[in-house]
């Protein structure tokens, strides 16, 4: 699979590494420039390159977006369209600014990305994990209800399959965390944020009530 990867930071980064390691080519982008990059790419070998962010939302069918809130939301909708948008983000006010329906709780964070990226299918994953589990926590040897759990989100369920079959690979456990409107249940301050948890616990948490 061709992945394209904006933001190099610690969640995007990460996933990029695994990515590569299990086969995929990967086009890595960030706000300062390819140039930027050399050293990443020259470590990850001849299945990643850099480029820029418009290089990454054209390279594959499937988008990682890791980049603050704010940054999201200045993404061109036009470069998006058709494309699985992965976006791994969280709304943190003090970093990102005071945005109003996200305070009053009238839509979450990856609704407003989503109507921002009007033409593509965006899906909520990898916001939960701490980078660190991400880099060392996902074995294919487990059986799924033990593996380490992660989120996935979303209005369109092929994209959600999509991103869902990739994790698996990975070597973790993929939980249906339903809508972009139920990923409210995955934003910081709510019992899943940060939890190590096996997917069946997940699973579990998930349907106790509010």
């Amino acid at each position: 699979m061709k992945i394209g990867v904006i933001g190099s930071g610690r969640i995007g980064g990460t996933f990029a590494r695994l990515v590569v390691a299990h086969g995929h080519e990967v086009l890595l982008a960030n706000s300062r420039g390819p140039a930027s990059l050399a050293g990443t790419v020259a470590e990850l070998g001849a299945r990643a390159r850099a480029g820029t962010v418009e290089d990454a939302a054209r390279f594959g069918d499937l988008v990682v977006v890791s980049i603050p809130l704010a940054r999201q939301l200045e993404l061109a909708p036009e470069l998006f369209r058709g494309r699985i948008v992965v976006d791994t983000g969280n709304y943190y006010p003090r970093r990102d600014g005071q945005i109003a329906e996200l305070d009053r709780g009238e839509i979450t964070s990856s609704e407003l990305f989503a109507r921002r990226l009007r033409d593509a299918r965006v899906v909520k994953a990898l916001n939960t994990i701490y980078f660190e589990h991400l880099r060392t926590q996902g074995d294919a040897s487990k059986p799924l209800e033990e593996r380490r759990a992660i989120f996935v989100a979303g209005d369109d369920v092929a994209a959600k399959k999509r991103i869902s079959d990739l994790l698996e690979e990975l070597g973790f456990g993929p939980v249906d965390a339903g809508s972009l409107a139920e990923s409210a249940r995955l934003q910081p301050g709510a019992p899943v944020y940060n939890a190590d948890l096996t997917r069946a616990a997940a699973e579990a948490l998930l349907k106790r009530p509010a």
